[in-house]
């Protein structure tokens, strides 16, 4: 597998060996000794599944206390995914970093502890895989306004009409949410 570091430090993109033939193919979607030697020795403790259709935007999702990091990958369909850098003692706090991850691509995407994720459908049936290394804990979760012109995430958005549940267009701007230290 081949680990591409992004421009804010702890997020990694992964890219699988993946053997194919006119059969279909194979790759190993998580092995822990791999990952290891690769930096991220993790030990997952809950794997969560969503199905959504075109133009749904789930997000920004974070826990504080009780951050989750997360591996993330789409099994059909594909999506725009984001993190926000949410720790206030980075020098990239409130930047974010976007990529897109589809069944085709076979991409995945390691969002550590500390960033606000979250990510827009760009198809129908659209399956979103995700490990976390801790519990989803709803009393901590917290919503970033996926739209913050602060934060001034790019979403393709072009001819989609994005659907949000009412957790997500309440989401807070960044000088209001409960940020990392």
């Amino acid at each position: 597998m081949q680990v591409k570091r992004c421009d804010i430090d702890g997020l990694l993109i992964i890219e699988p060996q993946v053997f194919g033939d006119e059969r279909g193919f194979f790759m190993e979607s998580w092995n822990a000794a791999k990952f290891a030697d690769a930096g991220l020795d993790i030990a997952f403790l809950q794997d969560n599944h969503s199905r959504s259709q075109k133009g749904v935007l789930r997000g920004m999702h974070f826990q504080n206390p009780g951050p989750q990091g997360k591996l993330v990958r789409v099994v059909s369909g594909a999506v725009y995914d984001v993190a926000v850098d949410l720790r206030r003692s980075s020098p990239t706090f409130g930047k974010w970093f976007g990529v897109e991850l589809s069944a085709d691509n076979k991409r995945m995407f390691w969002v550590p502890q500390g960033f606000a994720h979250g990510f827009l459908t760009l198809e129908d049936d659209t399956d979103f895989l995700y490990k976390c290394d801790a519990p989803y804990a709803p009393q901590f979760e917290h919503s970033l306004a996926w739209d913050d012109p602060k934060v001034g995430i790019e979403w393709p958005t072009d001819g989609l009409t994005v659907q949000l549940s009412d957790k997500d267009r309440e989401g807070l701007p960044l000088d209001k949410v409960e940020a990392f230290a």
